[in-house]
């Protein structure tokens, strides 16, 4: 028996009877052992959250790579869960009219995790904040059987598609011992008496919201989303610049089995070491999208002003192309507030630039990206 994370406790009795799984409450008991390897790791992740959040502090244009960042997020994390939408997808300038399930998944991850941010002006990190946010991540997606916004009134499980209590993977805590649970974990969140390093205790309470399952649906995505948010509220990031799921998928199967581990033998510190990774190799990344991304501006801008006699209609719309990569012709002037045809000329100088290239001609609805700054976000965006 593993007492130090939780244990299987048996429900209900005959043909029914299943086991669920009880998590102890945090911090784990014995506490975190911190070895040479992970002191080496939480010095490496704590180092490469403070180049980036220094190389953030320091970007005029900030909100731009945040609002890119928070779509990458979005994208990376519901591709974890098996969501097939691409960055070019939900960049597409006509969304609506090619909205489906996929993209409406993502969509709805960018709208709870500004909604999150936006909470956190006003309350802690809680359940009640952990539910709203669940609302907007769900709103319309699965229907009302999914009960957007509360907690699970059922129990739930995790395996292959068509799995059943009987042959599940695992099988979270009944519904009462998952609501005294969120409970303990409401109160370590919210614990400042515990002397944890913030990577340390976000990685347990990761962990910890992932055991416990909480609702029918949604919750890999509410739980990654938790990463930023409580590294946001800690002041360890002053930016959404951090997009975890990129190491989480691309290490999928590991990401899984190190969280299983935890459960089965209480080995927290080799979840820790894992994630303690996934933070230092997530901000490398970051960081290194973000010299590109900025060189790439300069270069152009430096080309516009070289080769544009009047240039600055044409960098206006250069700017909307970087927080827009694929543009048309209408959005854009609407977007500037100029006409039709200053948008469309303005493009088309950029075109001649080679900044811009035309991807598809349909009449006046033509579709125009700016590609070498998409080939930069595409990295590990590519659907699994």
């Amino acid at each position: 028996m593993n007492d130090r994370s939780g244990y299987f406790k048996i429900n209900l009795t005959g043909e029914l009877q299943y086991k669920s799984f009880y998590p102890m409450p945090l911090p784990p008991e014995p506490p975190i052992i911190m070895d040479d390897e992970m002191i080496s790791l939480l010095s490496n992740a704590n180092r490469s959250m403070g180049i980036l959040e220094g190389v953030s502090n320091h970007v005029s244009n900030i909100d731009l790579f945040v609002s890119m960042y928070v779509r990458k997020e979005a994208l990376l994390s519901s591709q974890i869960e098996g969501t097939q939408a691409t960055l070019d997808d939900i960049l597409d300038p006509n969304l609506e009219n090619n909205i489906n399930l996929n993209i409406s998944e993502v969509i709805n991850y960018i709208k709870a995790s500004n909604t999150a941010f936006s909470l956190l002006k006003e309350l802690p990190i809680c359940n009640r904040l952990i539910r709203s946010v669940h609302a907007v991540l769900m709103d319309g997606l699965r229907g009302s059987e999914k009960n957007p916004g509360e907690f699970r009134r059922s129990q739930n499980w995790i395996g292959p598609t068509g799995s059943t209590l009987k042959n599940a993977r695992y099988i979270p805590p009944n519904t009462e011992d998952m609501e005294m649970a969120m409970s303990a974990l409401e109160n370590f969140i919210n614990n400042q008496e515990d002397h944890l390093d913030p990577l340390i205790k976000i990685a347990l309470i990761h962990y910890q919201f992932e055991t416990i399952h909480p609702f029918l649906d949604g919750n890999g995505r509410i739980g990654r989303l938790l990463i930023t948010l409580f590294l946001r509220e800690q002041k360890s990031l002053s930016y959404e610049t951090l997009y975890i799921s990129y190491f989480f998928k691309r290490n999928r199967i590991e990401y899984y089995d190190r969280l299983m581990e935890v459960r089965l033998k209480g080995n927290y510190e080799q979840w820790v070491k894992f994630f303690l990774r996934a933070v230092d190799e997530s901000a490398l990344d970051a960081i290194q999208t973000i010299e590109a991304l900025i060189k790439l501006h300069e270069v152009n801008s430096n080309h516009i002003l070289n080769s544009i006699k009047s240039p600055k209609t044409i960098l206006r719309v250069f700017e909307y192309a970087e927080k827009n990569p694929i543009l048309d012709i209408k959005k854009t002037s609407e977007a500037l507030n100029i006409s039709f045809n200053t948008a469309a000329t303005a493009i088309k100088n950029l075109v001649s630039l080679g900044i811009l290239y035309q991807t598809e001609n349909v009449s006046r609805g033509r579709i125009f990206s700016y590609e070498a700054y998409l080939s930069i976000l595409r990295k590990d965006t590519e659907i699994i």
